[in-house]
């Protein structure tokens, strides 16, 4: 398996030493996503823990863990044929708007186990299927305010420390919107929804959007005050 072939195995020593470098080299360089990413494994193996635990103990976490879907173009592909109105094509819109490709995430690297490096990686590949979902922008705001939801559905450190390094950048009118409009919002939203890491995306892909959202009890984004 690629996510296998992938994994480098280190110390606690290491994942110590790996965690700083990456955490000094993301402030330096925010747009560094390998770095950001080495942070959030090197950091985050216990709410990985906790989020497997809770995918075992769910019908569709587990028929993720058993069957273990990628968001990448090979099985997503499909997504820019469905019908505008559908889950599917909302998250085709946007990731073609941006030119994004489902294929850029960097792989995991640091997880101890095969299973905890699964669910780093769908935690990974998910995310801009959770912009798509929010209606969130990739803007400094639209990903701090993601980062808020993540930390609230993870626990994850490197979501915190990306929105204190996201609000540290802000300029003042950023600062205010976001601490005014979007970080209470993303607070209740990520609370109030589904356990997201327990959703079989690809399932419902070809569902309205806005069903899926109220069945997931997702919350969209504010629109941009005036």
């Amino acid at each position: 398996m690629i996510i296998e072939r992938a994994r480098v195995p280190l110390s606690r020593w290491q994942q110590a030493a790996v965690a700083m470098g990456s955490a000094v080299g993301a402030l330096v360089n925010p747009r560094r996503a390998d770095l950001i990413a080495a942070l959030g494994e090197t950091t985050g193996k216990p709410a990985f823990e906790m989020v497997l635990e809770r995918m075992k103990k769910s019908d569709e976490g587990r028929a993720i863990l058993l069957e273990r879907p990628r968001v990448i173009s090979e099985q997503v592909g499909h997504a820019w044929d469905l019908p505008e109105n559908t889950f599917g094509a909302a998250y085709a819109r946007f990731m073609g708007s941006r030119n994004f490709s489902p294929d850029d995430r960097p792989p995991v690297r640091f997880m101890d186990t095969d299973e905890l490096a699964y669910v780093a990686t769908r935690a990974r590949e998910v995310h801009d299927l959770w912009h798509t979902l929010f209606g969130l922008p990739t803007n400094l705001i639209g990903e701090s305010a993601l980062k808020v939801i993540e930390f609230e559905q993870m626990y994850l450190p490197m979501c915190m420390l990306s929105v204190i390094g996201g609000t540290v950048r802000f300029n003042e009118k950023q600062r205010s919107m976001f601490l005014k409009h979007y970080l209470p919002w993303a607070v209740r939203a990520g609370r109030q929804c589904t356990d997201l890491m327990c959703v079989y995306y690809e399932r419902h892909f070809d569902e309205d959007l806005e069903q899926v959202r109220r069945r997931l009890g997702i919350i969209p984004a504010p629109q941009h005050p005036k």
